[in-house]
């Protein structure tokens, strides 16, 4: 109907009434949608500045806590072969300067035997019951008629939980039973074929089969003290280190020392304090742009007692005020390079636990967080259902949402303004038409009449 209705302006009248109406509607609706593209605009701005400003945020804990987890920012041990050891550094360790020297007279292994070789794993093998025996603990091994093979043995022995893994090897169409333990001399086993089973399982007894290796611990000096352990990892005998035997020789001793990563450090800190100066920043920015939110602004003096909040218990260095960061009058921070240097010469370990801290009932979390721990937390409550940067970001979703359904609501009211010109002028050509129909018949008669006279 409207679109007849517009395709019918001007022919009654000769007026252009269609391009009349579309300016009329135009110069009603174009103020109130420019209005609205700079409402927009404005919303857009404020969502993009405060992104960025959640986007360093997030880059710069993620960041951090990368770099802690990585290990580059905690000391590292050293060894004199590492053909003989491996050792790392445990997350909280604080090795400073440690030093000594390890004597490996022995590793620890897992005995090993091997029986002789059978025709087909899947050949019987004889039924009956065996016995594993592990240290103290005695395991029962039954072959039925169900698994009466060589591979339904080792599946039997497998099932026991004994800690003995038992597998099949193929050795060029020659099939063996092969049983493994776990390492050190408490885990030695034996396996019997109990009274009355078939013939056949008695060739597969510990005593009937041959021996890869025995079980044994490991037995080594650290620093002129002996130590013996079922395995050859172990972090109990050095604080702070994982220490794998690889190789035994009691003739050589192996060093160990540790390397502080003070170059390390004294980067991150300089890199700490550019990313601080941007975040904040672009924080400043979001707030200007959402005209002084206050909880941006509230967010902002969080930010900035970050440099001072206790990052460990240590009463030499708690927190990176005492590293040489500072505050300046307008929220972004400097580093005092000598006062960095002078805590890293009187204080290295203080320094180090900033970025690596330590861990046991004393100093947890809660005493002594780091600075990737704390940071991590600062994030995580201001993007919270109750933080201030989601609650920003809502209002400015709502407010995005508003724009748009005022903007339809707009337009909608503007449609049927110009269908309304559209039908009064419509009306108007009508009216128009008629009375030119009218005055033609009036010119007519007048004609006529004068024709008479």
């Amino acid at each position: 109907m409207q679109s007849s209705i517009a395709n019918s302006l001007g022919v009654g009248s000769g007026i252009d009434t269609a391009a009349l109406v579309r300016d009329l509607a135009a110069a009603s609706r174009t103020p109130k949608a420019q209005r609205f593209d700079t409402l927009a605009r404005t919303n857009q701005s404020k969502i993009s500045a405060l992104a960025q400003a959640r986007s360093d945020l997030d880059s710069f804990a993620d960041s951090l806590a990368n770099l802690a987890a990585g290990g580059t920012l905690r000391s590292q041990p050293t060894i004199s072969d590492a053909n003989a050891i491996a050792v790392t550094s445990n997350p909280g360790a604080l090795l400073g300067s440690y030093s000594g020297e390890i004597v490996i007279s022995s590793l620890a292994r897992a005995q090993t035997i091997y029986s002789g070789y059978v025709a087909s794993a899947e050949n019987p093998v004889g039924q009956g019951g065996m016995t594993l025996v592990v240290g103290a603990n005695s395991y029962p091994v039954t072959v039925g008629a169900s698994n009466d093979s060589l591979n339904g043995l080792s599946d039997a022995i497998n099932a026991t939980g004994s800690g003995v893994r038992a597998s099949v090897i193929n050795d060029a169409g020659n099939f063996r039973l092969v049983l493994k333990g776990e390492s050190g001399a408490a885990k030695a086993f034996s396996l019997t074929a109990d009274p009355g089973s078939g013939t056949g399982l008695a060739q597969f007894a510990s005593d009937a089969m041959e021996v890869g290796q025995s079980a044994s611990d490991a037995a080594f000096t650290v620093d002129g003290v002996a130590y013996v352990r079922p395995v050859n990892s172990f972090s109990d005998v050095v604080p702070g280190m994982t220490i794998s035997l690889k190789k035994a020789d009691p003739l050589v001793a192996v060093t160990i020392g540790a390397a502080r990563p003070n170059d390390v450090l004294r980067q991150t800190i300089r890199d700490f304090v550019s990313v601080f100066n941007t975040l904040r920043r672009d924080l400043e920015d979001a707030r200007i742009a959402n005209n002084g939110n206050p909880a941006l602004r509230g967010f902002e003096r969080q930010l900035g007692a970050f440099i001072g909040q206790p990052m460990t218990s240590n009463a030499n260095i708690r927190s990176l005020a005492d590293v040489g960061i500072s505050t300046n009058r307008d929220g972004t921070v400097s580093l005092n390079s000598a006062k960095l240097e002078a805590a890293l010469r009187d204080f290295p370990d203080a320094v180090e636990a900033i970025f690596n801290p330590p861990r046991d009932n004393l100093r947890t979390e809660a005493t002594d967080p780091g600075i990737a721990f704390a940071l991590d937390a600062l994030r995580d409550a201001a993007i919270a259902s109750t933080g201030p940067l989601e609650q920003v970001r809502l209002a400015l979703q709502r407010e995005s949402e508003n724009i748009a359904k005022n903007r339809q609501k707009m337009e909608a009211r503007e449609s049927a303004y110009q269908a309304r010109l559209e039908k009064q002028y419509a009306g108007m050509d009508a009216r128009i038409a008629a009375l030119k129909g009218t005055q033609s018949y009036l010119e007519q008669q007048i004609k006529l009449w004068n024709s008479e006279n």
